[in-house]
């Protein structure tokens, strides 16, 4: 099956800017939208990014302008840019693939993600 793994997450000061990386590998038998969730202690996971199968980008109102998804040079590998980070952007950040004609991209229901990774901002 298809796994995902994230990169480049640590710990950071507020105001930075941090460039996570998610490399998929497997074999799928449709194109995949690629989407970056976050879930913070304490808190329900969160949807934050989508990237389409033709590169069309999607982000929560709440992060927009500040986060940009974008896929890499391989077709396997999608990044999340994040700049101005704040201390509420500390949570465990997962990338997640979803099979084209699996319903929307803003739902939680991806077939594939990975282990997750830790950002943790500090003021």
């Amino acid at each position: 099956q298809v796994q995902l793994r994230e990169s480049g997450g640590g710990l950071v000061q507020a105001g930075d800017s941090l460039r996570l990386s998610c490399a998929a590998s497997g074999r799928t038998f449709s194109p995949l939208a690629m989407g970056w969730f976050r879930q913070a202690p304490g808190k329900e996971r969160e949807f934050v990014a989508a990237i389409s199968f033709d590169d069309d980008t999607y982000y929560a109102d709440s992060v927009k302008g500040r986060f940009t998804i974008s896929r890499g040079n391989a077709e396997n590998t999608v990044y999340l840019q994040i700049n101005s980070l704040k201390p509420e952007d500390t949570a465990v950040w997962y990338c997640a693939g979803k099979p084209l004609g699996t319903g929307s991209i803003y739902d939680f229901n991806y077939h594939y993600w990975g282990q997750g990774i830790q950002v943790t901002v500090s003021s």
